[in-house]
């Protein structure tokens, strides 16, 4: 179990607001479970806003009050332009089977593995991609997509952890992008809410798969 029960009751204070309890996406337990949370033993400047305490072993805890918000936006943000245009992208092999999830169920392109220089920025060669907008699973592996994007000006959605710099980066959701329930839950929750957004299932409708269906199977 990646957290404590006391860590639970600390993070259930932080979803108390004036107007009264704050509801997310998903019951905490889901985001707990699955180590949205988790940070890394390094925090960025960029990244300390985020952050919700640092533990005696030396790592950094993300605000599940936030990665929720931030979710929130990204999908709002996402659902402004024409899901054809939208391409997710991962070389971190846990993020493969979310993004490809994530594409399938929002009518979008993605990208998984390497990511060939020349894929935003040359029409003159085969992986050449057309996009207004892209989501990355890890800035400090999605090098390339960074760099080529903030070159033609297309807006950058990234999953951030705590190790992360934010150059180039539009919009950030935090959240735990190296581990393989972790990203499933992210890519979930936001395939669900763009959808949401888009008006394609009512405000509080379900995807048509569980979360199971976006996590990486391992051996």
């Amino acid at each position: 179990m990646s957290y404590s029960s006391e860590e639970r009751k600390e993070f259930e204070k932080t979803l108390i607001s004036e107007k009264g309890a704050i509801e997310l996406l998903a019951p905490l337990d889901v985001y707990l479970a699955a180590g949205v949370h988790i940070g890394t033993h390094i925090c960025t400047k960029h990244m300390e806003r985020f952050v919700y305490k640092l533990r005696p072993d030396g790592l950094y805890i993300l605000n599940v009050r936030l990665i929720d918000e931030r979710i929130r936006v990204a999908a709002k943000f996402i659902s402004r332009f024409n899901p054809e245009s939208v391409l997710a992208v991962s070389a971190r092999q846990y993020g493969f089977k979310p993004v490809e999830m994530f594409a399938r169920l929002t009518n979008g392109k993605h990208v998984i593995g390497r990511f060939v220089p020349g894929t935003l920025t040359n029409p003159r060669i085969k992986s050449y991609v057309e996009s207004d907008v892209v989501i990355i699973t890890d800035p400090r592996t999605d090098v390339q997509v960074l760099v080529e994007a903030s070159k033609i000006g297309i807006p950058v959605v990234a999953i951030a952890s705590t190790d992360s710099r934010l150059a180039n980066i539009d919009l950030v959701i935090p959240g735990n992008n190296k581990g393989r329930k972790s990203l499933a839950v992210i890519y979930w929750l936001l395939a669900r809410q763009v959808l949401r957004e888009r008006g394609v299932i009512p405000p509080n409708g379900d995807l048509s798969v569980g979360i199971e269906e976006f996590e990486t199977k391992v051996g």
